[in-house]
């Protein structure tokens, strides 16, 4: 006999009142009881979620689980009725599988190499100190998430990709829309579209006059305007909203946690460790779908073919049997082998873009200010709503002595 089966009657919606890095209570008892556990959706389909690091990890890495847009039917929070669930656009090769998925990543996997990303490492660091010389001077105090968090890595992606620098403003508020995770469908609609019709035009733009940006470098291969649109607004999407609510609540997490970040500020040899720990600690990228192919035997359990697997991340990253103490911020800690950026063939592209630049603007903005602090209550910061797709912060006011 296997354990008994525990069922998590809905996704939760919020985070326990003051544990704002922890994963939603339900999920961790969830996790207690055993790696899977069943979840009725909405619409009546019994769905899974799969909380433990094992599971999570051998989903990720089998190709029996799809990625596919147009089979994920099924939503934890909302009942589609009868609607049909259209395929991912082209370009669009997150929710997507083999070929396809090969056809859109294989020209960028290039583009993002450990090396290519560490010879953009002075570029950050000028771009983080011209943002903490600005945040000096308007001080002593700050939104950290307008002014450091959501600047920088929007300014290194819109470069990487050949945005002209004064296009910036919008594209952020447009993204932060439809994965904020707060507005109705037709505001979500109405931001997807304009970033779309941005998008056209920009493509256009660099067929008739090529830069040197990555997005030019694509119009060598058959690429049609609309593949390169898609490619275009995963890249920007996903390069600048989880990078900036990494540093937004990472820098959260260490005025939380002030002997963690002293011992960080006294040993800046920590820097390597301490980021792969809070990518861990905070998972912002909390959970992802798969649907099964085929039936597949998982943690014991039968998944059935079309059933709807919801893995989750941060409880993954939290699991006890993988690591020691997993609820304490640890930047010492010397297990590696986080899923913060997934695993297996949509393993997250960008995830050495990110290190380089939570590398240098974290140490930069702890060096720059000593005497940094919340300017309000830890309970006042805004939060992003559990509904988000990118877990994060609003805004995070800090202030210094100068």
């Amino acid at each position: 006999m296997g354990e008994s089966l525990h069922t998590v009657a809905t996704m939760p919606a919020a985070r326990r009142p003051g544990c704002p890095f922890d994963p939603p209570a339900e999920l961790v008892e969830a996790r207690e009881h055993g790696p899977i556990s069943r979840l009725p959706f909405p619409d009546g389909h019994q769905g899974w979620l799969v909380t433990g690091y094992d599971l999570v990890r051998s989903v990720l890495a089998d190709p029996r689980f799809s990625s596919r847009k147009e089979l994920m039917r099924h939503h934890p929070l909302i009942d589609y009725g009868e609607i049909e669930v259209p395929p991912a656009p082209p370009g669009e090769f997150l929710l997507m599988d083999e070929p396809r998925h090969g056809r859109y990543r294989k020209p960028l996997v290039g583009k993002f190499t450990v090396r290519r990303m560490r010879q953009l490492t002075e570029r950050v660091e000028q771009v983080t100190t011209e943002h903490l010389d600005a945040m000096e001077k308007a001080g002593p105090s700050a939104d950290l998430v307008t002014a450091f968090a959501r600047p920088i890595p929007s300014v290194i992606i819109c470069e990487l990709l050949g945005v002209p620098y004064e296009d910036r403003g919008s594209f952020q508020d447009n993204i932060d829309t439809f994965l904020g995770g707060e507005v109705d469908d037709e505001e979500l609609i109405a931001a997807y579209v304009a970033t779309q019709g941005y998008l056209a035009e920009l493509v256009a733009a660099k067929r008739a006059n090529p830069t040197d940006d990555i997005l030019s470098d694509l119009l060598d291969g058959d690429l049609t305007d609309e593949e390169l649109q898609g490619m275009a607004l995963l890249l920007l999407s996903a390069g600048f909203d989880t990078t900036a609510n990494m540093l937004a609540l990472g820098t959260f997490a260490l005025l939380s946690n002030p002997g963690q970040l002293a011992a960080w500020r006294a040993d800046p040899g920590l820097t390597e460790g301490a980021v792969e720990e809070l990518l861990r600690y905070l998972t912002v990228a909390k959970q992802f779908h798969r649907v099964a192919l085929e039936d597949v035997e998982l943690g014991g359990r039968t998944v059935e073919a079309g059933t709807t697997v919801i893995l989750s991340y941060n409880t993954a990253n939290r699991d006890p049997e993988r690591f020691t103490d997993p609820h304490t911020l640890d930047l010492r800690r010397q297990e590696g082998g986080h899923l913060a950026f997934g695993h297996g063939v949509h393993q997250c592209l960008g995830q050495q873009l990110a290190r380089v630049e939570l590398r240098v603007a974290l140490p930069a903005l702890l060096g720059r200010f000593p005497t940094l602090r919340l300017a309000v209550g830890a309970e006042e910061v805004a939060l992003r709503p559990e509904t988000a797709d990118i877990y994060g912060i609003k805004s995070l006011p800090v202030t210094w002595d100068t």
